[in-house]
C-alpha cells in the first residue's frame, strides 16, 4: 500500500540562495558593514536608554552570546561618550585634623596634573628652604636672645648663691651637669686629704654651711623648669612664626592658579596651618636631620602632600567607558591598600586605589551581571550606590571580622554614572521577578534576538559584515559560493531555512578556519570548499564520541534495524550535546500490550530516567488512546514503553509519535516496516508537533543506513511543521534526490502510521467508527475484544482463549 504522504523533494530539505540576491563575485566588491546586523529593536533601545537622563534609566543587554551585543554597546557607548562632557577627575588628599577621614577633591582632567606639580615643585622648595631658613642671621639673632633671657635667669640665681659662699669660704664649681661645693682655707680649695686634717668642728662649720648653700641654690632654681617652659615656647614660636613667613609665598603660586577652587582653598589653608608642625618634625629636628637621607624627608613630604590622583582623563576626551571584566568588590568600589611595618598594618589616603565606579563617574560602566551576581557583597553594595547616587569606599571586610586594624573613611564622593548590565535572558527574568530594586533601577532593556528574518537587506548586510571581518582579521576575499555556504551555515544554526543566525562568534570561528584551509591550499579566495572542509573538520574533532556510538550500531552491539519488519518495534530518533556539539542518533522503542488496568506504562520513569516531559509525552499517548477509540467501552490494557540500551536521562516529548505507533503495532499485530525512523510530538487528538535538532536526528539515521547501504526505502518521518527547519548535509540532499532516502513530512499520526504500517489508516464514519480492514479499525476491534474479556468470568474467559487459539 502507498501512502498519501509524498516524500520531500531534494529542494525543499536545504536552503537555495538565487543568484541575483548576491551580485558580486567575491567581497572585494563591497564595502565594509557598519553598525549591529539587523537587531533594530535593540539599537533603537539603547539609543534611549543613553538619551534618558533620569535615574532609575540603567541598561540590561540581554540576548545570546555571540550576537554582538557586547562589542556593540562598547563601541556605541564610545562614540556617544565622546559628544558628552568630560567629567572631573577626583583626587583624595590628606585631612590634616582627621588623617583617618580623608577629604576628596574634584579638579577639571587639565588640572589635577598641574595641581599635583604645583605640590611636587612645593616640596622642592621646602626642602630647599628648611632647615636653611632657620640659620638666617635674624633668626640667630632672636633665638640668642631667647637663649640668653633663659641663660641670664639662671646666671643670677647662681650668682647670688656664690656670693654667699664665697662669705662662708666654700668654692662652688659649674659644669655642664650639675653644681658642686668645696670647702675653702686661704682662697684655695681644699682636697679632701687637707679637709680631713681639720678639726672637728671645722669639718661639721663646713657641712653645715655647703647644706645650707645647696638649701639656697634648690630655691634658687625652684623656678628653673618655668623657665625652661617658656624657653621653649618662645623657641617655638620663634620657629613657628619663621616656618609661617617662609611658606606663606610658596604657598602663593597655588592659591593665585586656583583661587576660584573653593575645596582647593580650603585645603591649602588646612595645609598652611599644619606645615609648621609638619616642616619641625620632618625637616627641622635636630635628632633626625644627622640621620635622614634627602629622599626619605621627600617621601615623607610626599607621603603628607601630595594629591592621589585616583581617576585620570583626558581633556575634551567625553563621557568615559569603562568595562571591569573581574567585577568584585574591590575592583568596582575601590579598595584601601596596607602596608606591613613593623609588624603593623598602616594605611593612608595615598594607599586608596580607585575601583570601576571612580572611573566611570560621569560616564557608563559596562558589567557582566553573572559575574555581578556571583561576587560577594558586590550587587547589594551596587544598587545601594545607585539609590543614594553617592560612591563610599567601605570594607566589608572588616565588617565581616575578617581585617581586624584601623581604616580609613574616605570622604563620600556624588556618583553620576549609567550602569549597563549585559546577561542572558534567563538572568534578566529572574532579577525581574524577584529582585524589586532592578525594576526600578535598571528600566530599560535591550534585546538582541538570536535570528534574522532572511530578507534581501539582511543577505547584503551579512555580506557585508563579513567582509568587515575580513578586513579586521586580515583574511582573503570570500567567493560568492562561499557567502551562499555561509548563509546556509549560519541558517543551519538558527534551524530554519528563511532565517539567518545573529550568534556570530561560531561564524566567524568557522571563516577564520576556513581561511587558514584556504592558506594551506595557497589559494586566493576563500571559497565553498574551504568553508565545508573547515566544517568537516570540525565534525571530526569533536565526533569522537559519536563515532563509538556509531561503530556500536554497525557491530550489533546497539541493537538497530534499517530493514525488514518487527512488531511492537520502531526507530526513533534522539538528539546527543556535548559540550559545543551535538548528533543525532536513532534509538529503538519498544512496547509491549496485554490485557490489564494499569494504562501506558513509561519503563524509564519508573526506573527514574525519565523525565518530566518525557513521561507528559507517554501520558498524552493514553489521552489519545482513551478519546479516540474506547469511547463506548473502558481502556483495558496494560502497556508498556521503554527507550531500549538507554541508561540515562530521557528528555522531551519528541519520542512520543514513534512510542504511539510501537504501541499499536504491539496492539494489533502489524509489522512495522524498520526501514523508517520517526521523530515528532503528538497531542492527544493525533495532531503531529514539531520538536528540535530534527537536522541531527535526520542525519544520525541516514548515516547509519548509508553505512550498511541505501535500498530505496529508507527514510524518516518528521512533522509538517519542521520542514521550514530542514538544512541537510550534501550527502543527504544527494541521496534524496537520487530516491535514495525518503523524507515525509506528516500532520496526523494517521498519516505516519500508513506509512510505517504499510495500510490505510481509516477516516473515522459519522458515528465515530472506523471501515473495516483499516488500522484504526482493527485497532477499535482489539481494544474491545480486551474489554470484553475482561468482564468474562473467569471460566468464559478461558473458553474464548482456547477458542481463539483454535
Amino acid at each position: 500500500m502507498t501512502s498519501s504522504v509524498t516524500a520531500l523533494p531534494f529542494e525543499k530539505i536545504t536552503q537555495e540562495i538565487a543568484d541575483d540576491l548576491l551580485p558580486f563575485a567575491s567581497t572585494a566588491e563591497l564595502e565594509p558593514f557598519v553598525g549591529v546586523l539587523g537587531q533594530d529593536r535593540a539599537v533603537n533601545a539603547i539609543q534611549f536608554g543613553v538619551a534618558m537622563k533620569r535615574s532609575g534609566y540603567n541598561i540590561f543587554v540581554m540576548g545570546d552570546t555571540g550576537t554582538g551585543r557586547s562589542s556593540y554597546v562598547r563601541d556605541y557607548l564610545k562614540s556617544e561618550g565622546k559628544r558628552q562632557q568630560t567629567p572631573d577627575v577626583w583626587c583624595y588628599v590628606n585631612h590634616f585634623t582627621n588623617p583617618r577621614e580623608p577629604r576628596a577633591m574634584a579638579l577639571k582632567p587639565d588640572e589635577a596634573n598641574v595641581f599635583k606639580q604645583h605640590i611636587d615643585d612645593l616640596i622642592d622648595q621646602l626642602l630647599a628652604t628648611f632647615p636653611a631658613a632657620l640659620e638666617h642671621p635674624t633668626y640667630q639673632q632672636k633665638k640668642s636672645a631667647i637663649d640668653y633671657v633663659f641663660n641670664r635667669r639662671y646666671d643670677k640665681a647662681i650668682e647670688s648663691v656664690e656670693r654667699e659662699a664665697h662669705k662662708r669660704g666654700v668654692a662652688v664649681y659649674r659644669d655642664s651637669s650639675a653644681i658642686s661645693f668645696t670647702p675653702m682655707r686661704d682662697g684655695k680649695a681644699l682636697d679632701e686629704t687637707e679637709f680631713a686634717q681639720l678639726s672637728e668642728e671645722e669639718r661639721d662649720a663646713f657641712h653645715d654651711d655647703i647644706a645650707q648653700l645647696e638649701q639656697m641654690l634648690a630655691e634658687q632654681l625652684s623656678e628653673l623648669p618655668q623657665w625652661k617652659r617658656e624657653s621653649s615656647d618662645a623657641l617655638r614660636k620663634l620657629n613657628q612664626d619663621t616656618i609661617k613667613d617662609a611658606i606663606h609665598p610658596l604657598l602663593q603660586p597655588l592659591r593665585q592658579a586656583f583661587n576660584d577652587h573653593v575645596s582647593v582653598m580650603e585645603y591649602l589653608d588646612d595645609m598652611e596651618a599644619h606645615l609648621p608642625r609638619l616642616v619641625l618634625e620632618e625637616l627641622v629636628d635636630e635628632r633626625l636631620l644627622e640621620l635622614r637621607e634627602e629622599y626619605v624627608k621627600r617621601s615623607s613630604l610626599q607621603e603628607s602632600l601630595l594629591p592621589n590622583v585616583t581617576t585620570h582623563h583626558e581633556a575634551n576626551s567625553g563621557a568615559p567607558v569603562v568595562y571591569e571584566s573581574h567585577p568584585s568588590y574591590g575592583n568596582v568600589f575601590g579598595r584601601i591598600e596596607y602596608t606591613n611595618e613593623q609588624g603593623a598594618l598602616v594605611t593612608s589616603y595615598q594607599k586608596i586605589t580607585a575601583g570601576a565606579l571612580h572611573k566611570a563617574n560621569g560616564g557608563y560602566l559596562i558589567l557582566d551581571a553573572e559575574k555581578v551576581l556571583s561576587e560577594p557583597w558586590v550587587w547589594d553594595a551596587l544598587k545601594r550606590a545607585l539609590q543614594a547616587r553617592t560612591l563610599k569606599m567601605e570594607s566589608p571586610y572588616s565588617d565581616m571580622g575578617l581585617l581586624n586594624t584601623t581604616s580609613l573613611v574616605p570622604a563620600t564622593l556624588p556618583l553620576d554614572v549609567k550602569i549597563v548590565l549585559i546577561g542572558s535572558r534567563q538572568v534578566y527574568y529572574l532579577l525581574q521577578e524577584y529582585d524589586e530594586d532592578f525594576r526600578r533601577l535598571f528600566r530599560t532593556v535591550v534585546d538582541f534576538d538570536s535570528d534574522l528574518p532572511l530578507t534581501h537587506e539582511n543577505i547584503d548586510g551579512y555580506a557585508r559584515l563579513l567582509k568587515s571581518r575580513v578586513l579586521e582579521q586580515g583574511f582573503a576575499d570570500i567567493a560568492q559560493p562561499a557567502i551562499k555556504r555561509m548563509l546556509r551555515y549560519s541558517a543551519r544554526l538558527a534551524e530554519q531555512q528563511d532565517t539567518i543566525s545573529a550568534c556570530l562568534g561560531d561564524q566567524f570561528d568557522l571563516l577564520a578556519e576556513a581561511d587558514f584551509l584556504r592558506q594551506l591550499a595557497q589559494d586566493s579566495l576563500i571559497e565553498a570548499q574551504h568553508i565545508d572542509r573547515a566544517l568537516k573538520a570540525k565534525k571530526e574533532r569533536t565526533g569522537r564520541v559519536y563515532d563509538k556510538l556509531f561503530e556500536q550500531m554497525l557491530d550489533g552491539t546497539v541493537l538497530l534495524e534499517t530493514s525488514g519488519h518487527a512488531i511492537g518495534k520502531i526507530n526513533g530518533l534522539t538528539v546527543m550535546a556535548l559540550a559545543d556539539t551535538s548528533f543525532g542518533s536513532p534509538a529503538r522503542i519498544t512496547t509491549t500490550v496485554y490485557p490489564g488496568h494499569q494504562g501506558v506504562v513509561d519503563i524509564e520513569r519508573e526506573v527514574a530516567l525519565g523525565q518530566a516531559i518525557h513521561s507528559k509525552g507517554v501520558m498524552i499517548i493514553s489521552g489519545f488512546l482513551g478519546n479516540r477509540y474506547a469511547q463506548h467501552f473502558p481502556l483495558a490494557i496494560t502497556a508498556h514503553i521503554a527507550m531500549e540500551q538507554s541508561y540515562g536521562y530521557i528528555d522531551g516529548d519528541s519520542a512520543s509519535l514513534a512510542e504511539l505507533i510501537a504501541l499499536i503495532s504491539a496492539l494489533i499485530h502489524q509489522p512495522i516496516a524498520q526501514s523508517y525512523a520517526i521523530t515528532g510530538s503528538v497531542n492527544q487528538y493525533g495532531e503531529v508537533q514539531a520538536i528540535g535538532g530534527v537536522n541531527e536526528k535526520i542525519e544520525g539515521f541516514y548515516r547509519l543506513c548509508a553505512a550498511r547501504g541505501l535500498t530505496g526505502e529508507q527514510g524518516v518521518i518528521i512533522p509538517a511543521a519542521n520542514a521550514v527547519n530542514l538544512i541537510l548535509d550534501d550527502d543527504v540532499v544527494a541521496a534524496v534526490k537520487a530516491g535514495q532516502f525518503h523524507i515525509h513530512c506528516v500532520k496526523h499520526v494517521d498519516q505516519a502510521m500508513e506509512i510505517v504500517l504499510q495500510r490505510p489508516a481509516g477516516e473515522a464514519n459519522h458515528d465515530g467508527t472506523f471501515p473495516d480492514n483499516t488500522i484504526n479499525g482493527d485497532i477499535i476491534k482489539r481494544l474491545r475484544a480486551i474489554a470484553e474479556l475482561g468482564d468474562m468470568p473467569m471460566k468464559k474467559r478461558k473458553k474464548a482463549l482456547k477458542k481463539k487459539k483454535r
